[in-house]
């Protein structure tokens, strides 16, 4: 079970991040980013796969990409591809946790609430104060742009302007949240549990989330609004002379 729940949301959260080209082969979604998100050009490798075709079907993976390849590793994934790719010099990357929520309610202090179906300037201006890649916001307008399912933004306001974003893509019976972002100033001030339940009020569906071991505040936010961990994945990335 736990495997084709990763399936169904692993496949719906690359709905909420379409890449610029994507290649199916026999359950294989071979997925290539025009953005420095190197994560998001990973392989989703989804299926079994014949013992002795494994090392081929590998190497065709990699031969889809320019440079190095990346492969996701989730309960979901084809038996014997993360010992096949440790055996190939792979080295495994982005520990990362997977959660789901029936609902998130809204926290006892609100502050005002901005909720469209498409993204405003000032909801970007927040999005990248927080992502500080050069041309990151670009990269996400550009990706946002080819979304197809129904998307939420939300933004939480005070006095003196935006002060915490998310957004959310809804597909069958799920809806991911992507894009959380608070400034500075307004930490701890439950304006994150805010976005979290104007998405959930959004979705109308039970809600999951990605988010790095490594990250415990966020950790701790996601614990604190009804979020619970069903599985965790990583990657396995190649390097050099493999």
């Amino acid at each position: 079970m736990i495997a084709e729940l990763a399936r169904v949301l692993q496949e719906a959260a690359t709905a909420a991040f379409p890449p610029a080209r994507l290649a199916r082969v026999d359950g294989w979604w071979l997925r290539h980013a025009d953005t420095p998100d190197w994560w998001n050009a990973s392989v989703l490798p989804h299926g079994p796969v014949p013992r002795h075709a494994l090392a081929d079907r590998i190497t065709r993976a990699e031969r889809f990409y320019p440079g190095p390849a990346a492969f996701q590793i989730s309960p979901a994934a084809t038996p014997g591809l993360d010992a096949a790719l440790t055996e190939r010099g792979y080295r495994r990357d982005g520990e990362i946790s997977l959660q789901t929520a029936p609902v998130v309610a809204p926290p006892p202090r609100a502050f005002p609430v901005r909720l469209s179906n498409t993204p405003d300037d000032d909801w970007f201006a927040t999005w990248s104060a927080m992502h500080s890649t050069p041309g990151a916001e670009l990269d996400q307008r550009a990706r946002l742009a080819r979304i197809a399912h129904p998307t939420a933004y939300v933004s939480v306001l005070d006095d003196l302007g935006v002060i915490a974003v998310g957004r959310a893509v809804r597909t069958d019976g799920w809806t991911g949240v992507y894009g959380m972002a608070t400034v500075p100033r307004a930490r701890g001030r439950g304006t994150a549990h805010q976005v979290l339940a104007a998405l959930s009020a959004w979705a109308g569906t039970p809600l999951f989330l990605q988010v790095e071991l490594r990250n415990a505040p966020a950790l701790l936010l996601y614990a604190r609004t009804g979020f619970t961990e069903r599985y965790r994945y990583h990657f396995r990335r190649q390097t050099p002379g493999t």
